[in-house]
């Protein structure tokens, strides 16, 4: 008895010398991720969508994550599935509850890939970049400490479509400029072909690990990385 309470006090005195982290050093919360947007951040074609790869990308860098959202959806090996991937719907459609899912999840950082549903149901194409600055700014109001991440469009098989996607891409800078310098442009069209694509508009899980490090690569900069990328 007497050598076991020797050796817990040896063990103890070492791990406050540098022998490992000091009792009561508090862990670093997990950095709060929302994934917003529609099918294409839900994964119909690929359970779990970019998010799986992006997972991966983060925690083997040794970032701390937390992923939020009001829906689960993802494979067995993505341990965290909440996101905000709406299937078919548009910007506005998006932009009407967007404040309600910020507010109950608090994210640090919000990754929004949003518009093709728009391009799809030819919605007052003119105003889709405006209409996804709008929501931005409605993002900003209620979380204003979180840095937005804004995706180009994925590149669509269908060619009239990609023609509108290629017009709102090229909107998008002008449409996201006066939002100041925590809303980043992220190209997710250079990231992604269309031989990328399982059915013409989603991912196959090749062009979803893509998506995920493209993403994982702007996010990187502003956070808190251990490890350095391989």
């Amino acid at each position: 008895m007497r050598r076991a309470a020797a050796l817990l006090i040896a063990a103890l005195a070492l791990a406050g010398c540098g022998g490992g982290t000091p009792a009561g050093t508090p862990t670093p919360p997990a950095v709060r991720i929302l994934p917003l947007g529609d099918s294409i951040t839900d994964g119909r074609t690929v359970p779990g969508a970019y998010r799986t790869a992006l997972w991966k990308e983060l925690t083997g860098a040794g970032a701390r994550i937390d992923f939020v959202g009001s829906r689960q959806s993802g494979p067995a090996d993505l341990p965290d599935q909440d996101n905000e991937g709406h299937p078919g719907l548009r910007i506005d459609e998006i932009d009407a509850d967007v404040t309600k899912w910020v507010n109950a999840t608090d994210p640090r950082f919000v990754l929004i890939h949003l518009g093709t549903n728009d391009v799809f149901q030819e919605y007052e194409l003119a105003g889709a970049p405006q209409r996804l600055a709008k929501l931005v700014e409605h993002v900003q109001r209620t979380a204003p400490d979180a840095d937005v991440f804004v995706a180009t469009l994925i590149p669509l098989q269908d060619a009239t479509a990609q023609t509108r996607v290629a017009a709102y891409n090229a909107a998008l800078p002008d449409a996201l400029r006066a939002l100041g310098p925590k809303v980043h442009l992220v190209d997710m069209h250079a990231a992604v072909t269309v031989a990328d694509l399982a059915d013409g508009v989603h991912p196959n899980e090749a062009g979803y690990a893509k998506m995920g490090a493209a993403w994982a690569a702007a996010l990187r900069p502003l956070m808190p990385i251990t490890r350095p990328a391989t």
